[in-house]
């Protein structure tokens, strides 16, 4: 049988390897460390399908390394011990260049597990590559992590999505045995969701579904064969995060039984408790946020309460939760109000932060009129004063806009009431 089309043309090198020119490209710092021979212990850290093994057998291969791998999914501290017993034996033919051993998906590995990598990456007995789609800092232990540096992997951009089908139609022997014609990558860039792996896979699907010798890529068929060959979920599948989406989705658009026929898909495929349990945790404040503030200490509540009780249990907890969020009122407002805060900061710069808000903590400060004529509000009456808290520039700027529902109709309302013309509410 074949390889999927990803392995088969998978980079063997850098001047192959398609994006993340932050790390990798002329004055990347993954190549400076390559060039330079000192390959630290690293964490990669991004989204599926964007090259994290890719990357990891190119550093070994670059850097003339035994390389090792382990799955988190189905290794073990034994398995562990093996590999390390390995490099051991190596001796002397190590001890310049120590053997790099990559671990797929780290964050599924317990605490045990990743403890006993310990030992083994601080004598640098092994070059550790961990890989991992969850943030290291909530999935790896802080004693591992501090050994290691993390880099972050961004998702593909449609460029190089496009010249990786293209390169995929020029060099795979499979395809070349058609004649293809990429007349449409609408709907192939859109279900890929920016997951190079994903996109291939798709890709090698459709092409292969079509028995003539010339092959049209539209998006009509694309879309056909992708709704005909929907597998099974697979918590380490490409599945995995397109069922999660459509939770979530589903919580947002407040409908609590679709809702909960995504979470049996994911609790009946096995999935990670504390995935589903951070999901909602984001949702909380992400969807429904200022409209019910309620809804994240309920999330918070049940990701401390799945952690404890396990499966089965969980489950109901889960439900419970999930039910909750897709029955509030929604709102983003919290969320639109930082990105739109961050958008003026990019923009902005560093604006000073005006003397009456600054700290003054010596007697020079207070002469040069670091707090001066700030307004203590709790002295005024309903512990209000009207007065200047943005910098100059950006007075009267809004960045939170209260959604239209019953809790923040009534926030908009006292916020008129406060700020009269200061603030357009």
């Amino acid at each position: 049988m074949n390889k999927p089309l990803a392995e088969r043309i998978r980079p063997m090198g850098l001047e192959d390897y398609l994006s993340q020119s932050h790390l990798v490209g002329e004055k990347g710092a993954l190549r400076r460390q390559l060039e330079n021979g000192n390959i630290p212990s690293l964490i990669l850290w991004g989204p599926p399908g964007t090259g994290k093994t890719t990357l990891a057998e190119i550093i070994a291969r670059e850097s003339k390394r035994p390389f090792f791998t382990l799955s988190a999914i189905n290794s073990g501290v034994k398995d562990i011990r093996q590999v390390l017993e390995k490099a051991n034996k190596g001796g002397g033919l190590f001890a310049s260049k120590s053997p790099i051993l990559f671990i797929d998906e780290i964050h599924r590995f317990s605490k045990s597990q990743q403890d006993s990598l310990l030992g083994a990456v601080e004598r640098g007995q092994i070059t550790l590559i961990g890989a991992t789609t969850e943030n290291p800092s909530f999935e790896v232990n802080p004693a591992l992590l501090s050994r290691c540096q993390v880099y972050v992997l961004k998702a593909f951009e449609k460029e190089d999505l496009l010249q990786l089908l293209h390169r995929a139609i020029e060099k795979d022997l499979e395809l070349q045995k058609k004649e293809i014609v990429l007349s449409q990558t609408n709907a192939l860039l859109r279900l890929s969701g920016g997951d190079a792996r994903k996109l291939l896979n798709i890709f090698e699907l459709v092409a292969e579904s079509q028995s003539s010798q010339k092959v049209e890529i539209t998006d009509a068929l694309v879309l056909k064969q992708v709704q005909q060959n929907t597998v099974r979920y697979d918590k380490t599948g490409e599945q995995h995060y397109d069922i999660v989406s459509a939770f979530i989705k589903s919580i947002r658009g407040s409908d609590p039984n679709a809702a909960v026929y995504w979470l049996a898909r994911m609790i009946e495929g096995g999935e990670d408790v504390k995935f589903i349990a951070r999901r909602l945790l984001i949702s909380a404040s992400e969807d429904i946020g200022m409209a019910n503030p309620t809804a994240l200490v309920i999330a918070n509540n049940t990701f401390q309460a799945v952690q404890t009780i396990g499966w089965p249990e969980s489950r109901i907890i889960l439900s419970q939760c999930a039910i909750y969020l897709a029955t509030s009122p929604k709102s983003n407002a919290s969320y639109m109000a930082i990105g739109n805060a961050q958008k003026l900061v990019r923009e902005t710069g560093d604006l000073s932060v005006p003397l009456h808000l600054r700290n003054a903590p010596t007697k020079l400060m207070k002469d040069l009129g670091y707090g001066a004529d700030y307004k203590y509000a709790h002295d005024y009456q309903d512990n209000f004063v009207n007065q200047d808290f943005l910098p100059d520039g950006v007075q009267g700027t809004i960045f939170y806009d209260p959604g239209n529902n019953g809790r923040e109709n009534k926030l908009r309302e006292q916020l008129q009431s406060r700020w009269k013309d200061q603030y357009d509410y």
